[in-house]
């Protein structure tokens, strides 16, 4: 259950609060749609109970009325009335009951059903009974031998029952007068569709709901969307100002609320330090390379005036190793900081070029063309790549290089076939100077400043290095950069 909410759930800001706000509109409309349903209901079987009640006393009065007269006079008083127009019921007598088709069950006209025989037995308790029903104007039959409705002139129902243009279901009651002569009455109640009051859920009902909700809906998606751009926009220029792309960043718009401005304005001054702290970082390492090569190459100098060769020889090796270190940094700092346009770069070609020089120079490397292709610094990337590969020339005398896609990714496994990094070493690995015992029996002079410098590379690209040792021997080096 958990899975499934999870994958429900969006993952933008947009999709997340537009989520809610329809949610928690629906869930609204659904409570207040089914309290109003309810309070109509009950409202409805108020009303129904008392048009049930007047209906029932009108019944019981015309079926005194009726069994007043001598029987030989009814049909006669039935005629006149119906030569007047008619009066609250359409009348007829027969000689037996006459079996009604009755509508669909439905709860309001059972409750009238049931009121009214309630009453007819309160106000006629010496009654035999009652026959009632509710049935539909095509398919009623008001006689014997199957004499319908539609089959009687239309002067004598026009003014009592309603036929057209939207014909309304007509309550039945049949009682026995005397023995063999059934008293027939057939009327519609005070409100003719009573039946369509009482459902909430009526098309009428729903439109205005739907309407009112569908234009709420609309206006919270438009406030969501006011909302959601700007910060859009921030994650698009914080992502490209994250990967080196500076120069294509355009300052964020001071438009909008108050606090996306404050943002907004937080952001610039932001970008405007880190991109001073990265001049100052330049210029510091240029002054470093022209302010320290000096004074070494005078210590050098005076080295070789000393007299005690062993003393000598100390300071030279600490020199050189100053020298390298500072070599060392400034190279670091190129490295990862190089300026250039990204473009689409094709791996095989890129690859490629690499593992021709390399096998030209007598080293083993497998690489099977791939056709993938990703956007990024082409000189920048080569580096990353390049040092990744040296290394595993260097610590695992061949290399198998591999390129596949992922959904989002792309992939380039670089792997080596050495003796492999201790676990616990891993993490650190590509830290700046940071070298295993391994890498110093193989390599005395290496600062151990290539990783450090493909890794950098790999990040700037909105890309991660991940290393790990392979099963069958060896460190594998991933590189997992943006599709």
């Amino acid at each position: 259950m958990g899975h499934w909410l999870q994958r429900l759930w969006p993952a933008s800001l947009l999709g997340r609060l537009t989520l809610v706000m329809v949610a928690g509109l629906l869930v609204t409309q659904l409570a207040a749609g089914a309290i109003w349903a309810s309070q109509l209901r009950a409202k409805s079987q108020v009303e129904v109970q008392s048009a049930a009640q007047y209906v029932a006393h009108s019944a019981a009065g015309a079926i005194r009325f009726f069994r007043s007269l001598p029987p030989a006079y009814r049909m006669l008083i039935i005629q006149q009335l119906r030569e007047m127009g008619g009066t609250r019921f359409f009348v007829n007598f027969n000689h037996a009951y006459v079996p009604v088709e009755q509508i669909a069950p439905h709860p309001l006209a059972q409750s009238v059903i049931a009121t009214v025989a309630a009453t007819l037995k309160s106000d006629l308790p010496h009654s035999p009974g009652f026959r009632l029903a509710f049935a539909w104007p095509d398919r009623l039959v008001v006689a014997e031998h199957d004499v319908r409705l539609n089959d009687l002139p239309n002067s004598w129902v026009q003014h009592v029952l309603l036929l057209q243009p939207d014909p309304a279901p007509i309550l039945v009651i049949q009682t026995e007068i005397e023995p063999g002569n059934w008293l027939y009455m057939a009327a519609l109640m005070p409100n003719p569709y009573f039946l369509n009051t009482g459902d909430p859920f009526a098309w009428d009902r729903l439109m205005p709901q739907a309407a009112s909700l569908a234009v709420v809906l609309l206006l919270c998606l438009l406030v969501v969307r006011s909302i959601t751009r700007p910060l859009a926009a921030l994650s698009e220029t914080a992502a490209a100002l994250g990967q080196g792309h500076d120069e294509d960043v355009k300052p964020l718009p001071e438009t909008g609320s108050r606090e996306f401005i404050n943002t907004a304005r937080a952001f610039g001054a932001m970008r405007e330090r880190i991109g001073r702290y990265i001049e100052d970082r330049e210029r510091l390492f240029i002054s470093i390379s022209h302010d320290l090569r000096t004074p070494i190459t005078r210590l050098k100098l005076r080295s070789e005036l000393l007299d005690d060769e062993a003393l000598r020889n100390e300071f030279e090796e600490d020199l050189d190793e100053l020298d390298m270190m500072v070599k060392g940094a400034l190279q670091c700092v190129k490295d990862s900081d190089i300026h250039e346009n990204p473009a689409e770069i094709r791996l095989d070609a890129l690859l490629g070029r690499m593992v021709r020089s390399a096998q030209l120079a007598g080293q083993t490397v497998a690489y099977e063309p791939s056709g993938v292709t990703v956007r990024g610094k082409p000189l920048a990337l080569k580096r990353a790549l390049g040092n990744l590969i040296d290394n595993a020339l260097f610590y695992g005398a061949r290399a198998e290089i591999d390129v596949r896609e992922e959904p989002g990714s792309v992939l380039i496994n670089v792997r080596d076939h050495g003796p492999g990094v201790p676990e616990e070493a891993l993490g650190s690995l590509s830290d700046p100077y940071v070298r295993l015992a391994h890498g110093r029996e193989k390599n005395d002079g290496g600062m151990g400043l290539g990783l450090g410098i493909a890794r950098g590379i790999v990040e700037a690209h909105g890309g991660r290095l991940e290393l790990s040792n392979h099963p069958d021997g060896g460190l594998n080096a991933l590189v997992r950069l943006p599709a």
